[in-house]
């Protein structure tokens, strides 16, 4: 079974005037398209591994018996779909308050304002390509911020994704250009998780 391109549950106008639509159907049909055909390129020569969750194969990436290329290929545009099939979902304008999130990061960062500027630093502070991750620690259990470069996931890294934001150009150049912390801005005015 080949990976597909996970279907928005709103339109790509859905999150105007913050996040552009024309940046959401580009970052969607053509970006995210991509890593979900190069993906599924690189696994074509390993019957045993098609089918398997993109989760499983990222957590247990060191141990495929695959080419290091391949390795790499499933690295990048495996992480490429897992990030963003769970950066759609987190957007979606349906979401409603995580109160038990909230009271997680109250007590870890002391509020919601104080992480966001954590989070927010944190994310403006990203060189090149990458994103900002709010994790779980799978050891500690604590919430922390992570920025990981390029398509890494959190999962790679025993981390439990909560909240990530994509900084990639592609993600913002049409609107913001070069203003990275324009559009973080933007970001927070659409995620409607905490």
């Amino acid at each position: 079974m080949k990976f597909e391109l996970p279907k928005l549950n709103y339109g790509y106008d859905a999150l105007e005037p913050h996040i552009d639509a024309k940046t959401m159907e580009i970052h969607h049909t053509k970006h995210h398209q991509t890593y979900v055909d190069k993906l599924n390129a690189a696994l074509e020569k390993y019957p045993d591994l098609q089918g398997r969750p993109i989760e499983e194969l990222l957590t247990d990436l060191a141990n495929l018996n695959v080419e290091e290329t391949d390795r790499t290929a499933i690295r990048n545009h495996g992480g490429g779909h897992f990030n963003h099939s769970f950066f759609w979902k987190e957007l979606d304008p349906a979401n409603v308050k995580d109160e038990l999130l909230v009271k997680e990061i109250i007590a870890t960062f002391g509020s919601v304002e104080d992480f966001k500027k954590q989070f927010t630093d944190s994310g403006t502070k990203v060189f090149g390509s990458g994103w900002t991750w709010l994790v779980r620690n799978n050891q500690t259990s604590k919430l922390e911020i992570k920025n990981l470069a390029n398509q890494d996931s959190p999962i790679m890294l025993g981390f439990q994704p909560l909240i990530g934001l994509d900084l990639w150009e592609h993600a913002y150049y049409l609107k913001c250009q070069n203003r990275r912390p324009e559009y973080i801005a933007s970001w927070w005015e659409v995620l409607k998780l905490i």
